[in-house]
């Protein structure tokens, strides 16, 4: 069985190569409040770490991202778009050196679009609102939901709850 650190360095490696070629893609694909910028706005309004992974679906290096290990009450949003994606509480510590959630705040924030890159098959997950590329989500997550959306820091901010 290959480690959470050794995959995770590999898929590091994956998204690597998969950002520095790929086109950046189009804005999401349903929902009345669609947001399509023009690649030269995104690169001008998010960080260049922000736009490999949101727009060119970049992968951060595991352990790295400023929200992997963030135990703070509160919302985490798209970095792109500031659409409401992940609360604080379905937050947990999978071991693999991203943001893990056991669910999305609503389902109908985030898309799921098959993923076949990198001689693997995963669901590619992204803002419904602007088509930003977040990380995957994986069926090995604790209960209710059992799933994992393991998601890039880069592609998230995060609001913290009022006290």
């Amino acid at each position: 069985m290959v480690g959470p650190i050794v995959a995770g360095a590999w898929l590091y490696a994956a998204g690597q190569r998969a950002g520095s070629t790929q086109a950046s893609h189009e804005g999401a694909t349903r929902g009345p409040n669609r947001m399509v910028k023009t690649d030269d706005q995104w690169r001008r309004e998010l960080t260049p770490e922000q736009y490999r992974v949101l727009r060119r679906k970049g992968t951060e290096t595991p352990f790295s991202g400023r929200f992997w290990n963030t135990r703070e009450a509160g919302t985490y949003l798209c970095a792109g778009c500031g659409q409401e994606l992940f609360a604080s509480a379905t937050k947990f510590d999978a071991g693999c050196g991203w943001p893990s959630f056991w669910e999305a705040v609503d389902p109908a924030k985030v898309e799921f679009h098959p993923d076949d890159s990198h001689g693997m098959h995963r669901i590619e997950v992204l803002c419904s609102r602007c088509g930003g590329h977040l990380g995957h989500v994986f069926d090995d997550g604790p209960e209710p939901t059992g799933k994992r959306y393991c998601i890039n820091s880069a592609g998230l901010e995060f609001r913290k709850a009022d006290r």
